[in-house]
């Protein structure tokens, strides 16, 4: 059976981003011209996904005035809020009361600040083929110390959720990206603060339920950090491959309508500049995102950085890796 179903957690705060997400929550920031959820709904979609869930709390009024009922992703979208925080496991269960799940059927879940082009098909496959309760996307990173490990066996099964540590045993880390069967969710209590990486999978594990990884380390960024969504908007850019939500790319910059550039600046390496923007002579703009309605005065250098709705950048000033205007 393909799995057609997905849940977004999209509830976050965003505590690491601020001050971005003082007023926008952070799956809607926007990352190579489009939200961060955006991306996510296109890439489900594109794998066969015909309805999700976004599972909201921080500022949930903003999502559903921007996404609507899915239709114009070809999609169908619901919205559940969180009146409280209940944590990713508990953000779960109350999204997926919404979906009719049946007894055999499975759904994939997104964290909402990850961006990753690893293959949904591929590891809806081995869930599906080992009959497996959760599988989680894994990617191998070079140093795990600042992460969780996940260490599998070469079956692909997993053996252990482990915190940071020194001396990790494994190199793959979870990703962000799982799939649940329903009888996975049924373990998770409604209506209670939950923590699937804390509680979820090791009861799972502990019990000898089938938990499996599936490991594809394709592009993938956590977007937890202002610099990390500067990044992530700049290798999209610069690689429109990694999301078919990414807009037509000319000149290594991706510029909004209405944007007024004087003919002596330069806006490339990955930059965004968003609409009602102002760029004038002789300014070099590289791999930055600039919000909407910012004057960036003569002479001016700005190199991967962040500048915030409506701020002015004065004449001759050099900005290099920091968020402005807020």
């Amino acid at each position: 059976m393909a799995i057609n179903k997905a849940i977004l957690l999209v509830g976050g705060k965003g505590t690491r981003l601020q001050p971005l997400t003082n007023t926008v929550p952070k799956p809607m920031i926007r990352i190579a011209g489009k939200p961060v959820t955006e991306h996510q709904i296109v890439k489900a979609r594109d794998a066969g996904v015909k309805e999700i869930v976004l599972a909201t709390s921080y500022l949930a009024e903003v999502f559903e005035p921007y996404f609507g009922d899915g239709s114009a992703y070809g999609v169908k979208l619901q919205y559940a809020i969180e009146l409280s925080p209940l944590g990713t496991g508990g953000a779960i269960a109350n999204a997926a009361a919404s979906l009719n799940l049946s007894e055999n059927e499975s759904v994939f879940i997104f964290n909402g600040d990850v961006l990753s082009g690893h293959d949904l098909n591929a590891q809806a496959e081995l869930h599906q083929t080992q009959n497996a309760d959760v599988t989680l996307h894994l990617t191998t990173v070079a140093d795990a110390r600042a992460y969780g490990c996940v260490p599998i066996d070469n079956a692909g099964r997993v053996s252990e959720f482990l915190e940071k540590m020194d001396q990790p045993k494994a190199n793959t880390i979870n990703a962000g990206c799982y799939i649940f069967s329903s009888r996975a969710i049924q373990s998770i209590p409604q209506n209670t603060v939950v923590s699937v990486e804390r509680e979820t999978f090791p009861a799972l594990l502990n019990s000898g339920r089938p938990i499996f990884g599936f490991e594809d380390s394709r592009y993938w960024i956590d977007m937890g950090t202002p610099h990390a969504m500067i990044k992530a908007s700049r290798d999209l850019i610069l690689n429109p491959s990694i999301s078919s939500a990414t807009p037509e790319i000319k000149g290594g910059a991706l510029l909004e309508s209405n944007v007024r550039i004087d003919p002596t600046a330069d806006a490339s390496q990955g930059s965004y500049i968003a609409s009602g923007t102002e760029i004038g002579p002789r300014v070099k703009v590289h791999g930055s995102i600039i919000a909407e309605n910012v004057v960036i005065e003569e002479d001016s250098r700005v190199e991967n950085c962040f500048i915030a709705p409506g701020a002015r950048v004065k004449s001759g000033s050099i900005l290099e890796n920091q968020v402005f205007g807020f």
